[in-house]
């Protein structure tokens, strides 16, 4: 009797399965062409801004879309490529320390320095062809991680809201970007499946890749005390708890780890915070200061604070608020404390827009799918929704590469 019941459902689950894994590769194939037709409509636009774009020593003398990729930082990635990072800090006549190569995490340049050595191809198209694929790899990282919380349809959305938004470009040009996305979409997934050692290796990956280390170290905290809280119906074993214990400590170790690399590349302790300070008004790092500062200048001294805060306030709001419980605790976490992280790390100006993008679980919150009692439901005002912002952003992203992207000489905002 057993048998004879084994023998006709095996057949029934294996079409479950195969249905399954069916839905699952439309799902990413959907993704990965919304994504893609996204970045074909960038390239467009790289390429009409080409022809408008003055020649300068990063382009040549006859700008086209490859050169285009490498404008600004672009720049910097080409030289470690090509020449790898400075033995000594450059100083100018005066002994002050210059910009250079160690700002520059090494992760994405030495990939395409590999890539340059066996295709024979220059880095102008291997870097943005890589860049080009490990965003694409990221799009789809990033709709199964908001699929798991939110949907297939909604995640969708979300992804098309993200690629389509205004300094979206540099998810095709020769930055870190796409590479950042990819292995912050992919830790986030990792945590949220508990999969420790996996998060524990994107960590230090990330650690040579982007500086994001200590926003990751507090979502993966977050996870460690969820689970700890589920221990007296799901038992923690040994394993378990070195396991989270090694992805808390790979999280510290890649926000460590290339400040100390510097260190011993240069010989200076301080090298990587001294050339960080470089490219600040100020000469130096300094924690919150120069929000402050920023909304003095345009707003006067008693207005900037109250204005801050309010912000600060509100930002919260979005995040917390019901309309966003479908992210869930690990991605809430992600967004507060990225946001925590740019306020103490960065400078407010116009390189703003590029780090917005890994704030990329609030595109789920604007099109309005994060607060849905049914993972599967998306409802009209969903698509209606992301339409818009898609339309919106697509504009917008026009205007970032005419105003950011492109460089007049001599001197420009940078992306």
């Amino acid at each position: 009797m057993s048998d004879t019941l084994t023998a006709h459902t095996s057949p029934v689950r294996d079409s479950v399965l195969r249905t399954v894994v069916a839905l699952r590769h439309r799902f990413l194939v959907q993704v990965v062409l919304a994504y893609l037709a996204l970045r074909l409509f960038t390239a467009i636009v790289l390429v009409i801004a080409a022809r408008h774009q003055q020649p300068v020593a990063w382009t040549g003398p006859h700008p086209d879309y490859f050169s285009m990729t490498v404008l600004w930082d672009g720049t910097w990635y080409r030289r470690i490529a090509e020449h790898g990072y400075p033995a000594v800090l450059p100083t100018d006549a005066s002994g002050a320390l210059q910009q250079n190569e160690w700002a520059f995490y090494p992760l994405f340049p030495m990939m395409a320095s590999a890539l340059m050595k066996v295709t024979g191809l220059g880095f102008p198209v291997v870097g943005s062809s890589l860049a080009l694929v490990l965003g694409t790899v990221g799009a789809g990282v990033m709709g199964v991680l908001l699929r798991e919380r939110l949907g297939a349809k909604v995640a969708l959305a979300a992804v098309c809201v993200y690629a389509a938004s205004p300094p979206s470009p540099s998810l095709q040009v020769a930055y870190t970007e796409s590479l950042a996305i990819l292995l912050l979409c992919a830790f986030l997934l990792a945590l949220s499946r508990e999969r420790w050692l996996v998060a524990s290796v994107l960590a230090l990956c990330t650690g040579l890749a982007r500086p994001i280390a200590l926003p990751l170290g507090l979502v993966a905290l977050v996870a460690v005390v969820l689970r700890w809280r589920r221990r007296e119906r799901e038992p923690v074993s040994r394993r378990d708890y070195g396991s989270m214990l090694t992805a808390l400590v790979s999280c510290g170790v890649a926000g460590l780890m290339w400040p100390a690399i510097v260190w011993w590349g240069t010989g200076s302790p301080s090298a990587y915070t001294d050339t960080m300070g470089t490219w600040r008004s100020s000469g130096k790092v300094t924690p919150f200061a120069p929000w402050l500062g920023m909304g003095q200048y345009l707003f006067g001294s008693t207005v900037a604070p109250i204005g801050l805060a309010l912000i600060a306030i509100a930002f919260v709001v979005v995040v917390c608020g019901p309309w966003a419980r479908g992210l869930g605790p690990l991605l809430r976490t992600w967004c507060l404390g990225y946001v925590l992280y740019l306020g103490a790390v960065l400078d407010p100006w116009t390189s703003v827009y590029r780090y917005l993008l890994e704030l990329f679980p609030l595109a789920a919150v604007m099109v309005g799918g994060a607060w849905l009692n049914d993972r599967d439901q998306a409802s009209r005002h969903v698509m209606l929704r992301t339409v818009i912002l898609v339309l919106l952003g697509l504009a917008w992203q026009v205007w970032w590469v005419r105003e950011l992207w492109m460089f007049v000489p001599p001197v420009d905002n940078p992306p």
